[in-house]
């Protein structure tokens, strides 16, 4: 392997013994052991199927971007993926699977405490109920018709409670969360203390004298139904009707391309805030493309690139060290008249950008028209056929997606979108429109115009992990002026809050009669 030298000083160059020199360099560097830092740094290749991308996916990561010739060979390539990784990645996939692991277990924990809450809840009022009968039964007085009446209300005051409780708690987790709900975890306190103070007091005074009176313990159970209806109106209150009048905007900026977007939220902690931005950044965020700042990096390092000089004479000379000097100050500031005349250069790319991809649009649009006509040519000759010999769907979309495969496959890689699309995911956006008799318009609207993240395949979002970074606790309400972060593995998203000013309105009256005028003509008029 070739070695560059680098100097201190000054550079010499004397034609053969250069030439000489530098073979001198080659033949000791293929003799040359390696170093022990080559040795030290660790790498190792994991195989993992493509439809399980590992941390993310890598063709959005970095300059990697997957090699897409399905226009040219319309080949498709199954089997393994091979992802180099060093230790260090190898230690983070290792935290991220403990990780996911432990938000597992807290969250069938959470579920188990809920689901024994809810039966002790359920149970109790059942259990002040039928407790007499098993305990002391000959004791207990006859149930007239009013105790009959109130077993009625028991058992539909418990349907409703039940259906209330499956609506507004047993619903599918949206997101994990890293801390917990805090309203949630003081209603549940709340309820928890109740029912055992209803227990206390139901051993105190009913179990231990064997109250013979059953129509009071069938109040006393009554009671508990009605007071548990109440705590679940306080749960809908906190949980859902205290956060729906807006507070804050929030402003949401992506800090890779500075995509922003605003949101009104309401009464909400940091957390729970942070999950609503998520569940609308995909739906309003456009995708990430990381294709499209790869170039604006590469010209800025193409402009900022230094200039070499070296001095021919050598060091000794003085006067030959002044002049090299004065010779590196002029190129210097050639260099800079040269980054100062960049924006020439961005302008002239940028022009020349948008009219390849103006053409290729172009070429795109007819190929497709030329297609969908061949469609509806193919569907009028196959209305004569017998029923047995009519294509499908799917059959027609391949039939006709070599005509604008290549057309396609040159505007998406203009544009930076081939990555995104898959000969797979477009043969299966041409059968939908087919099937639905969609015009060329709506087949090409998908690939012109760059949709939000839920529009692409699932493994461009399903696999990512967000982290939030808050200076203020997670679970403390956003104020103005609130500040955090939405990190993950490409990007991250920072929400700034602002609180929605109080408006004070005042009424002006308007007197109607001050709209009326009197109009005067002159009786006299000129001639």
């Amino acid at each position: 392997m070739d070695t560059e030298s680098t100097y201190s000083g000054y550079s010499y160059y004397s034609g053969r013994s250069r030439g000489s020199h530098r073979h001198g360099e080659r033949s000791r560097d293929r003799h040359k052991p390696r170093s022990k830092d080559s040795r030290s740094e660790k790498s190792v290749t994991i195989n993992t199927p493509p439809a399980e991308p590992l941390l993310g996916d890598s063709a959005v990561r970095g300059e990697q971007i997957q090699d897409d010739n399905w226009g040219e060979t319309t080949t498709a390539v199954t089997g393994t993926s091979e992802h180099s990784l060093s230790q260090e990645d190898i230690v983070r996939i290792t935290k991220d699977l403990e990780d996911s692991v432990g938000l597992d277990c807290r969250r069938y924990f959470t579920l188990t405490l809920a689901v024994i809450l809810g039966l002790l809840v359920f149970l109790t009022p059942l259990a002040f109920l039928v407790l007499p009968h098993l305990l002391w039964p000959e004791k207990l007085q006859s149930c007239g018709t009013a105790c009959e009446g109130l077993f009625i209300s028991v058992a539909f005051k418990l349907l409703i409670l039940l259906l209330a409780v499956w609506a507004l708690f047993f619903r599918p987790p949206r997101a994990g969360l890293p801390r917990i709900f805090v309203f949630r975890a003081l209603l549940a306190v709340l309820v928890l203390l109740f029912v055992i103070s209803y227990w206390l007091f139901y051993g105190v005074r009913i179990l231990d004298s064997q109250d013979e009176n059953y129509q009071g313990i069938v109040q006393y159970a009554v009671s508990l139904v009605d007071a548990l209806l109440f705590i679940h109106y306080l749960a809908i209150v906190l949980l859902e009707l205290r956060q729906l009048q807006p507070s804050f905007s929030l402003c949401v900026t992506r800090s890779t391309d500075g995509e922003t977007r605003h949101y009104n939220l309401g009464q909400l902690s940091i957390q729970r805030a942070a999950l609503a931005i998520l569940e609308h950044y995909y739906c309003d965020f456009s995708v990430h493309n990381p294709a499209l700042l790869s170039a604006s990096k590469s010209r800025a390092a193409k402009h900022l690139a230094g200039l070499k000089v070296y001095n021919v004479d050598g060091p000794g000379n003085n006067a030959a060290a002044g002049l090299a000097h004065s010779q590196s100050r002029a190129m210097i500031a050639a260099a800079a008249r040269r980054r100062d005349s960049s924006h020439n250069e961005l302008y002239y790319e940028e022009a020349e950008h948008d009219r390849r991809v103006r053409k290729r649009r172009a070429r795109l649009v007819v190929a497709v028209e030329e297609a969908f006509t061949h469609i509806k040519r193919m569907q009028e000759e196959e209305q004569k056929k017998a029923p047995g010999d009519v294509m499908d769907p799917r059959e027609a979309a391949q039939a006709i997606f070599p005509s604008m495969a290549r057309a396609l496959q040159k505007y998406l890689r203009t544009t930076k979108q081939q990555h995104c699309h898959s000969m797979e995911s477009i043969q299966q956006h041409l059968a939908f429109c087919i099937t639905n008799n969609m015009t060329p318009k709506a087949f090409l609207e998908s690939y012109l115009t760059p949709g939000p993240t839920l529009q692409y395949s699932r493994d461009r979002w399903l696999a990512r992990q967000w982290t939030l970074i808050s200076e203020a606790s997670v679970t403390s309400g956003l104020k103005d002026g609130t500040v955090f972060l939405l990190k993950c593995v490409d990007f991250s998203l920072v929400v700034t809050s602002k609180k929605i000013p109080y408006i004070q309105m005042s009424e002006e009256y308007i007197d109607p009669k001050s709209h009326k005028f009197v109009l005067r003509l002159q009786s006299e008029t000129s001639v």
